[in-house]
């Protein structure tokens, strides 16, 4: 058989051979042109591409100079395979405490290339670390040679009778690296040498150090370093060979923020200043009041009674003396003024039936009277009482009805109240608005305060300064509820007051028979509602009760009257019940 004839026997076990050779080869090539022609295969690309480039050796000098500079001089070999450079991190900055930071400066940088490597040098700082990029124009392959120079301030610590020169001279590369080597020239006789491989704090050793014969250079080597790793090198030098020092800059953080330093240091004694100028006003205002009251509180210990007429402490009336003593025209003053209106027959309390009605409740009936005497805020009262929701007049009104109905009329009873106090000369304007004013400020200053402290505190070490503004501010705001002041005449009307009050807490008036028994509950009713206003209702209901009952056929009052069968024994109960749901029926009239 011919070897043509032979070879075409083969050829069936030639082709299944070549087939299967060519198929692995068919395959990588398709998958090939699959990652060119899509992103993730271009992605896959460039991961190969990055793999491909490595640093092949970087050889550091490091030269202490005076000053405590280091110059860096690093001349490095690197294969690129694509990039237009490459670039590197330096740890620059490291916690010392919650205060303080140690920082690394980098200057002078600059870069070079013999063999048309990239040579524009960057460096751009974010949170520890400081990146140095080297580019250029162009894609480059292959290896390059480039020498990266800079100058590095705070490497150097004095370290009692020494120095130290520490510094990550070689690493943060994104690439591995297969041999670095460093040198420091200390420029005297170097004491010790040490240096650590590994993540920065690193405590394992590189892989070569010592120093040379002349004990003037420390020489470094290590083989093989991953992504992320450093070389860090350590030298001891004589105290005194550069004078360098470490650098340390504060740390803006919650602590430094609120420091105090020359400005909130200033910012917090004009805040003393302020509250010690308030307290003294306050002194100044309120200790008046107090010393007016203290010299004249003895005049109005007797309270003037003649014959069968009362005369409060000048004329004085109950609604009046409750916006006189805490200086705002409260439920209480205006319980006391329905039942004084009652005393001077203006008004008929009727107390109703509870066993008819199924609750206990008072109707308020009008009286003919003319109104002549009857101070403006009396007057509203006394029309918001009895002036139907639709606006007309009505001649009685329950109490239990007045909920809700009339709490604009309410409002102006409280308005006019205050205007009163201000036109009897014992306020000089009227204490709502003082202290409404005062609030308002102190509100606003505070709001001003927390916005200033927040965003001091975010950008500078002041935000001690807005936290006195707003202690400023909540002191104003405190303190405007006391600065309404009286008028040395309206301090003189309190003295009197509190002798008024004094006589009524005692609950009794001496008895020498000259008065009869219905003039002494006339008198001991005038008394009733300013009881109500210094809260000592109960003990005087019992002496008007104790003279009702003293008193012949007396079952009840030219001004309240209870359902069958009540008499006076029960009145004392009757009118705390009274004066209890009336301050209810107003407060719910939300007027108040």
């Amino acid at each position: 058989m011919s070897a043509l004839a032979a070879m075409f026997r083969s050829r069936p076990a030639v082709l299944a051979v070549s087939a299967a050779l060519a198929f692995p080869l068919l395959t990588s090539t398709s998958a090939v042109a699959a990652e060119v022609g899509g992103a993730p295969a271009a992605g896959a690309a460039a991961s190969r591409l990055a793999a491909a480039e490595r640093v092949l050796k970087d050889d550091v000098v490091l030269t202490a100079v005076q000053g405590g500079t280091v110059r860096v001089k690093e001349t490095i070999v690197y294969r690129f395979a694509g990039h237009d450079g490459f670039q590197r991190t330096y740890p620059t900055r490291v916690h010392e405490s919650l205060t303080e930071d140690r920082v690394y400066k980098i200057e002078n940088l600059r870069a070079a290339s013999p063999d048309g490597g990239p040579s524009k040098a960057t460096a751009s700082g974010a949170g520890l670390n400081t990146t140095v990029r080297v580019a250029g124009d162009r894609k480059l392959t292959g290896d390059h040679t480039i020498v990266l120079e800079y100058d590095v301030r705070g490497a150097i610590t004095r370290m009692g009778a020494a120095e130290e020169l520490r510094w990550p001279v070689v690493g943060g590369w994104k690439v591995p690296l297969d041999e670095a080597k460093a040198t420091v020239d200390g420029g005297a006789m170097i004491r010790n040498v040490n240096c650590f491989t590994g993540p920065i704090g690193s405590t394992i050793g590189c892989t070569q150090y010592y120093t040379n014969h002349t004990h003037t250079q420390g020489v470094f080597a290590q083989q093989g370093m991953l992504p992320g790793e450093y070389l860090t090198v350590v030298a001891g030098l004589p105290a005194g060979t550069t004078g360098g020092r470490a650098i340390y800059e504060r740390r803006h953080t919650v602590a430094t923020a609120f420091s105090v330093n020359a400005v909130t240091g200033a910012a917090l004694a004009g805040l003393l200043v302020l509250l010690g100028g308030g307290v003294l006003a306050l002194y100044l205002l309120r200790g008046r009041d107090a010393r007016t009251v203290g010299k004249r509180a003895a005049e109005g210990d007797q309270v003037p009674v003649a014959g069968t007429e009362f005369e409060p402490p000048n004329g004085v009336r109950p609604g009046q003396i409750g916006t006189l003593i805490d200086e705002q025209a409260d439920v209480i003053d205006v319980t006391a003024t329905i039942v004084d209106l009652a005393v001077r027959g203006y008004l008929l309390i009727e107390e109703e039936d509870r066993a008819v009605t199924g609750r206990l409740d008072w109707a308020l009936r009008r009286l003919d009277r003319p109104q002549t005497d009857l101070l403006p805020y009396e007057r509203i009262l006394l029309d918001a009482l009895l002036t139907a929701p639709d606006g007309s007049a009505r001649d009685a009104v329950r109490l239990s009805e007045l909920g809700g109905t009339f709490a604009t009329k309410l409002t102006q009873v409280r308005s006019a109240m205050y205007d009163d106090v201000v036109k009897q000369g014992w306020f000089a304007r009227r204490p709502d608005t003082v202290r409404s004013r005062w609030t308002v400020a102190g509100i606003l200053v505070t709001l001003l305060g927390i916005a200033g402290t927040v965003a001091l505190a975010f950008t500078t070490e002041w935000a001690l300064a807005g936290l006195a503004l707003i202690i400023a501010g909540a002191a104003l705001a405190y303190g405007g509820q006391y600065m309404p002041a009286k008028t040395a005449r309206g301090a003189t009307v309190l003295a009197h007051t509190i002798g008024f009050r004094a006589f009524l807490e005692r609950g009794a008036i001496p008895d020498d028979g000259s008065m009869a028994a219905r003039q002494r509950i006339a008198l001991f009713s005038r008394f009733l509602p300013y009881a109500v206003v210094f809260d000592v209702v109960a003990k005087w209901a019992e002496t008007v009760e104790d003279a009702g009952e003293r008193a012949t056929g007396a079952d009840n009052l030219y001004w309240y009257e209870g359902p069958a069968e009540w008499d006076l024994s029960k009145f004392a109960e009757s009118m705390r019940t009274f004066t209890l749901a009336t301050s209810g029926s107003i407060s719910q009239s939300r007027g108040l």
